[in-house]
């Protein structure tokens, strides 16, 4: 049998929020399997027990860039260690040339993006210029550069922690914008059914089988229960599936909304800044001690 470490049930812990006991005997029954604890412990906890999934750390920027026409975009991220740094104009103004960059130059990925020219040298030379003024680190991250089927709308959120590109072919002005702004707000994985992983659906399935068999559930019954739980899943995390947010009667899917209004979503793109880092959390009590004590052993 595995050995279950504190570490590992404080890193548990910290992506579930669940308490430390449910964690170690989780742990214990994956066999130190930590995405099969994850699991275990959704099972006995709900959704309360999937933190992990939408915790965000790292700080930094989106910046969008859409050509006149709006049929040709980018969505940029450029990751930075503090907020304070994210919110400088030198910083902002790189962001703003890099996705101008990504959608002129079209870049194969984010190393071609470094090498490209940029004021007096690269997009890296400028980078590292930054870094050494500021002194602290920051980091291209990623972007999408987007060719339209019809017309590209965008959306920035929160102090540009949150980004929107989404491609909309007919309907109005209002329509798109309002579809960019619902994507940033119910934050869904993809347009349909068609681009969610079988394996998310797979965990979805089992976990409502193992809770109905918990409370009890004939099991002739959970193969109906688990696929009535997996629909569900998929009207909350697709586009079309989601209930817009300005429904006045608040049943209102976007895909009846796209079709009130003879239009479509031909893709989107969504960013959130630091969405899967996570970012290093000092102790400074720790920190304090641990070099007082190295001053203490150099004397």
């Amino acid at each position: 049998m595995a050995e279950i470490t504190a570490s590992m049930v404080k890193e548990l812990r910290e992506k579930t929020d669940a308490p430390m006991m449910e964690c170690k005997k989780a742990l214990t029954e994956a066999g130190g399997d930590m995405a099969k604890a994850e699991e275990i412990l959704r099972v006995k906890l709900g959704n309360k027990a999937s933190k992990a999934a939408t915790r965000v750390a790292a700080e930094g920027v989106v910046a969008i860039h859409i050509a006149g026409d709006g049929k040709l975009g980018s969505i940029f991220e450029i990751n930075s260690e503090t907020d304070f740094v994210a919110k400088n104009d030198e910083f902002l103004k790189l962001a703003a040339d890099c996705a101008r960059l990504v959608a002129e130059k079209n870049p194969a990925d984010v190393a071609a993006l470094a090498a490209l020219p940029l004021g007096e040298g690269t997009v890296e030379s400028t980078r590292s210029a930054l870094v050494g003024k500021i002194g602290e680190n920051m980091s291209i991250r990623r972007f999408v550069r987007v060719a339209a089927q019809g017309k590209l709308a965008s959306y920035i959120h929160g102090g540009s922690k949150i980004g929107v590109l989404v491609d909309v072919v007919g309907g109005d002005e209002q329509l798109a914008k309002d579809l960019a702004m619902h994507i940033a707000a119910s934050k869904p994985k993809s347009l349909d059914s068609s681009g969610v992983p079988a394996e998310l659906l797979d965990t979805e399935r089992r976990i409502a089988i193992e809770k109905a068999r918990e409370a009890g559930k004939p099991e002739a019954m959970l193969e109906k229960i688990a696929e009535g739980t997996v629909q569900k899943y998929l009207k909350d995390v697709t586009l079309l599936g989601q209930v817009f947010v300005k429904a006045e009667d608040g049943k209102q899917t976007i895909e009846q909304l796209l079709k009130a209004k003879g239009a479509s979503v031909a893709s989107f793109t969504l960013f959130i800044v630091g969405e899967g880092i996570e970012k290093k959390v000092n102790d400074f009590a720790a920190e304090v001690a641990a070099q007082a004590a190295a001053a203490a052993g150099n004397k």
